[in-house]
């Protein structure tokens, strides 16, 4: 079998086991897979488990652009059920796995509606997220944009955030000027970008734009970066609901923004790729 896919909130990542699958993913064929009008179409491909010499799985993450995710929310979420799906791991009791923005760990409470995540700890320094210039923590910052200024806090949750507090957000304003901030100077590696509204100390309301991906529906990622800027800044509790147009998360932090995010993943279908989408690799 050479794709299982599945989604996250609306936010869809294709499986491809190197256990099943005779090719290597690498960027190039990604983009080509990706593609919703000339390949299968995804939000991104979750190539693995890929074993270290210890047996520690790893996973690699790659976005429909092709360059590589150090960590994906909704993907590590619907990884965790995979490899409960296919018996790599039993799902009796948490367990953990590598990505490129560190390791994971994952608690299968209900496999399809119901998997905790710990997404590591929250960083504000610059030198993690990264940014230019001096080494900083990136609270209310200031960034010029298409002429406006904006207010913005930037993070790390293994990959780059910036989120930017608004009275009012709007799919069209994710749009706009989501392209724009994810390819800012001040971002070396780009950044993911979450508009943010807080609807009470509980709820959140986030758009999103996705580095290499664009506008998506849910990110666990983002609803990490979103509700840790949102506690930094005093405007809600450590336990929040996340609410995206594709749906909801639960995230809950410690006095040290190690964050847990919690969420549902559904199984959708899986097949071969065709011979002659290969051909184009």
């Amino acid at each position: 079998m050479d794709f299982y896919r599945y989604n996250g909130l609306g936010n869809d990542y294709l499986v491809m086991d190197p256990q099943k699958t005779e090719f290597k993913v690498d960027g190039n064929s990604a983009k080509v897979i990706c593609d919703r009008h000339f390949g299968e179409g995804s939000d991104g491909i979750l190539f693995g488990p890929l074993f270290d010499d210890e047996g520690v799985i790893g996973l690699k993450i790659f976005n429909p652009d092709g360059s590589l995710a150090e960590k994906s929310g909704n993907g590590t979420r619907i990884f965790a059920r995979y490899l409960v799906d296919e018996g790599y791991v039993t799902g009796e009791k948490p367990f953990k796995f590598n990505t490129d923005g560190g390791m994971v760990s994952a608690h299968v409470i209900d496999k399809k509606e119901k998997i905790k995540m710990g997404m590591g700890q929250a960083s504000f320094q610059s030198t993690k997220i990264p940014a230019t210039g001096e080494s900083r923590e990136m609270v209310n910052e200031k960034l010029m944009v298409k002429g406006s200024e904006l207010t913005v806090s930037c993070v790390s949750m293994g990959n780059p955030h910036c989120v930017v507090p608004l009275e009012d957000i709007s799919s069209d304003l994710a749009h706009e000027l989501g392209p724009l901030i994810e390819t800012h100077p001040l971002f070396p590696n780009r950044t993911n970008v979450q508009f943010l509204k807080v609807l009470d100390r509980n709820n959140i309301q986030i758009e999103i734009w996705e580095r290499g991906a664009g506008y998506t529906l849910a990110s666990g990622s983002s609803s990490c970066a979103a509700a840790s800027v949102a506690v930094k800044l005093g405007l809600i509790d450590r336990q929040v609901t996340v609410h995206m147009p594709g749906g909801t998360l639960a995230i809950d932090m410690d006095e040290e923004f190690n964050v847990n995010m919690t969420g549902p993943v559904a199984f959708v279908s899986k097949g071969y790729l065709a011979e002659e989408l290969r051909e184009l690799f």
